[in-house]
């Protein structure tokens, strides 16, 4: 029973290239009816225009998922290292949440 466990296991791999990571300052969420686009962008400072650095697409399920999991880390690394404060109105620039598309919701 054991080793049914082992073939039934997903194996993922993990590149040096992705291992690397890409720093994102900023997350705009827009949503369809049938998936949840994730575009994260880096703000820097005084400099008008931020690229996308990576844009992740999910179905509502993996999105629900998604924020299932990161409120848990949440609550994880807030009970080692206390609460994170919350930032909002503190960001001196605060950039357009459109392409020229539909207003995300974030």
């Amino acid at each position: 029973m054991e080793d049914q466990n082992h073939t039934n296991q997903l194996q993922i791999e993990l590149t040096e290239e992705v291992a690397q990571g890409i720093y994102s300052n900023l997350a705009i969420i827009t949503h369809s009816s049938s998936e949840f686009v994730m575009d994260f962008v880096r703000v820097m400072p005084g400099i008008p225009k931020a690229n996308v650095k990576s844009r992740i697409i999910l179905t509502p399920e993996h999105a629900k998922r998604l924020l299932l999991a990161l409120q848990e880390n949440i609550q994880k690394y807030e009970s080692v290292n206390g609460s994170i404060k919350n930032v909002r109105g503190h960001d001196p620039f605060i950039p357009p949440m459109t392409f020229g598309g539909p207003t995300p919701i974030a």
